[in-house]
């Protein structure tokens, strides 16, 4: 299993603007393309996941994830934020690297939690984050991708 497979190069933004976490929560979820009740849910459950705890993992990192009825399959989201924004990570850092996870509830290949690692393990191998943040086009972070084997 490779991130790869659940990443579509239209749910990837090299230009996150939002001044906020909600509404960094609303810039991903709106890269999915879904129609606007879906959105609406998974951004709720989003800002509602991240009132549990912060899911910024630290080194520039933030996982926001969720389950939703309003997919049938695992799909990721890619978001880099170069100002950076303050996000209550683990290391009181900003966020500047975003991966969102959106699952539905149930999934027949439990895939959820083994991609949520896979991007924790990218977030810990030491070029990563400045390789990330230097990005210039979606091929480039494929081609990371690859190269990390994740």
């Amino acid at each position: 299993m490779r991130l790869r497979e659940f990443l579509d190069p239209t749910a990837i933004s090299l230009d996150l603007q939002a001044p906020t976490k909600d509404l960094v929560f609303d810039e991903l979820v709106a890269l999915l393309r879904l129609d606007e009740r879906s959105t609406l849910q998974i951004s709720r459950l989003l800002k509602r996941r991240e009132a549990l705890g912060s899911t910024g993992v630290g080194r520039g990192f933030a996982i926001p994830h969720c389950r939703s009825l309003a997919l049938n399959r695992l799909r990721l989201g890619f978001g880099l934020h170069r100002a950076g924004l303050e996000y209550e990570a683990v290391d009181h850092r900003p966020a500047h690297i975003f991966f969102m996870i959106v699952a539905p509830p149930t999934e027949v290949s439990n895939q959820y939690l083994p991609v949520l690692g896979k991007i924790a393990q990218l977030a810990q191998i030491p070029d990563v984050p400045e390789r990330l943040r230097a990005l210039s086009d979606t091929e480039q972070l494929f081609r990371l991708l690859e190269e990390k084997g994740v």
